[in-house]
């Protein structure tokens, strides 16, 4: 497995780091991994570089789970100057968007483009989620929270058996750095050229959020996908990676 030195610590991730075409950072969201971006890494076109990674504590990482949002925003700015990248798009799913976001607000000057999936200015989550994890249980709703009602049920069996191996403690971190993020009154800030994916199913991020983020962004462009939940790039993989394939060459290229 690839894995690079960060701060001491192994990282996982998986891409061509020689490629000479734009890279593309994927960062996943709360309890995920790099494995998330599975459709992503595979079908766009030649003219993009795909690098995914496990932040810390999560997939084949080592460390600890972070509890705040600017924690991992510094990891990820490391993971990218041991990567010797120059200019490259910052993509986030959810918590990875809040990352994505905050990145932007204080690393613009090498970031080509944002991508934001099922994510949002502002992350608050349920007190009765963080109440589960801080006794160390996983939500019963979890899952019904990530995908569609009609979502594909080998998709549903995967997610569930993804749960069911999910550390509370690093759940727990992911979760409060989210409930403590919030940068709805910084938006105006960011002018990088954004596009923003949100599932017309989505219970966990709902439209409303992405709609927050689009009238906010100044040079951004929005993409629901139809009946698709939080999980949007599983669940409608396809419609995901032509929204980010036309951004890159309509916008960036």
């Amino acid at each position: 497995m690839p894995y690079l030195k960060i701060n001491g610590i192994k990282a996982y991730f998986s891409g061509d780091i020689k490629r000479e075409s734009l890279p593309v950072l994927f960062c996943h969201g709360s309890g995920g991994g790099h494995q998330h971006w599975h459709y992503q890494r595979k079908n766009l076109p030649l003219s993009v570089n795909p690098i995914v990674f496990d932040l810390p504590g999560h997939g084949h990482s080592e460390g600890n789970a972070f509890d705040k949002i600017s924690l991992y925003r510094e990891w990820v700015r490391s993971f990218y100057k041991t990567l010797g990248l120059n200019r490259h798009i910052l993509a986030g799913h959810s918590m990875g968007g809040a990352i994505a976001l905050s990145y932007a607000l204080k690393y613009p000057e090498n970031l080509s483009g944002l991508i934001l999936i099922s994510t949002g200015a502002s992350l608050k989550v349920a007190p009765a989620i963080l109440e589960k994890l801080q006794n160390s249980r996983i939500p019963e709703t979890m899952l019904n929270l990530l995908y569609a009602p009609d979502a594909p049920e080998q998709l549903i069996n995967l997610g569930r058996r993804e749960i069911a191996k999910l550390d509370p403690s690093v759940c727990l971190a992911d979760f409060t750095a989210c409930n403590s993020f919030d940068i709805m009154e910084q938006l105006p800030l960011i002018k990088i050229p954004s596009l923003i994916i949100c599932g017309s199913q989505d219970i966990m991020t709902p439209i409303k959020y992405s709609r927050f983020l689009k009238e906010n962004l100044i040079h951004s462009r929005m993409e629901i996908i139809e009946k698709a939940g939080h999980m949007v790039m599983l669940e409608k993989p396809q419609a995901v990676t032509q929204a980010i394939t036309n951004f890159i060459e309509e916008d960036l290229l």
